[in-house]
């Protein structure tokens, strides 16, 4: 038996056109409703077409749905609520994909008092953006994190976990406030550095900028595709998770200090040491199967 008959996806870019992917090709009986604020969105939608139907307001999009996904930056996630607010049936259960979670769930459950909220994040996502970068094994083996309040139905944790397993992600849930910890430091503070390293190369005044682009080893190319993220959605999650981020920098800050030091006295078994330990987290993540092992990362040589 399907976890839901009827999801409506409100906002349809990278991930909430994934989503919608990922539903016709392995629940092809489930409705898919959409809608996004942006009418050329909703234009290119429908001329995709993976949507069974893309209405043009909120309201419209929610009033038969048993399964309500929000795919809107995490700063735009009370607006959305609120535009649902009206029109979403009693019975239907609420999520979204934000990578921040302690202030999405507090704003979902400020605009929808009453409703079964369970917050999700799909850990998954490409520097690309809008309705045609979205693919339907985006979320193949990777990890999707649920965040329910405590006193959450669990039959409803259940259904929106297995509507995850369903389109091929792995499922883990875990407390707001721990969640947002853990992606300080796997996923924003690298995008915070990936931003700042390729900000600080095109700032150099000594180093032209046709010399950065010319000359760019493939670690800095790796930074620059980071840093091509979408900038609207990144903003809003260092805004909204701010208090971990912060933490997670300042340890970032003393180890930097710490390598800082190493370098300029010589130290190099303590820089041996670091760079032997990081490499065994590389091979882990390999191990685990959320990256592969194809040499100089899969990149294609004439």
């Amino acid at each position: 038996m399907l976890p839901f008959a009827r999801v409506t996806i409100v906002g349809l870019g990278l991930i909430g056109s994934s989503v919608a992917r990922a539903i016709k090709a392995h629940m092809p009986s489930v409705r898919i409703t959409g809608h996004d604020a942006d009418a050329e969105v909703r234009e290119a939608a429908r001329a995709i077409g993976f949507c069974d139907d893309v209405a043009d307001t909120a309201g419209a999009a929610v009033t038969d749905a048993d399964f309500v996904i929000l795919c809107v930056p995490v700063g735009a996630m009370g607006m959305a609520a609120d535009g649902i607010a009206v029109d979403l049936p009693s019975d239907a259960i609420v999520s979204d994909v934000g990578s921040s979670k302690g202030s999405v769930l507090a704003a979902l459950q400020a605009a929808l008092p009453g409703v079964t909220i369970v917050p999700a994040h799909p850990v998954a996502g490409t520097e690309r953006s809008g309705p045609d970068a979205g693919f339907a094994t985006l979320f193949h083996d990777r990890w999707c994190i649920l965040t329910p309040a405590d006193g959450t139905d669990p039959a409803a944790v259940e259904r929106v976990a297995e509507f995850w397993r369903r389109i091929g992600a792995q499922v883990e849930t875990m407390a707001p406030d721990h969640h947002d910890r853990v992606l300080a430091i796997t996923s924003h503070l690298p995008h915070l550095i990936a931003y700042t390293i390729v900000g600080t190369a095109g700032d150099m005044e000594e180093v032209t900028r046709s010399e950065v682009i010319k000359y760019s080893a493939g670690g800095f190319r790796d930074f620059t595709r980071i840093a091509a993220s979408d900038p609207t959605m990144w903003r809003d999650v260092f805004l909204s998770n701010k208090d971990a981020v912060l933490d997670m920098l300042q340890r970032f800050t003393e180890d930097l200090t710490s390598l800082q030091r190493a370098i300029r006295w010589g130290k190099g078994d303590e820089l041996f040491d670091l760079f032997t330990r990081t490499r065994a987290i590389r091979r882990s993540i390999i191990d685990q199967g959320q990256d592969d092992a194809a040499p100089d990362f899969g990149r294609k040589h004439d």
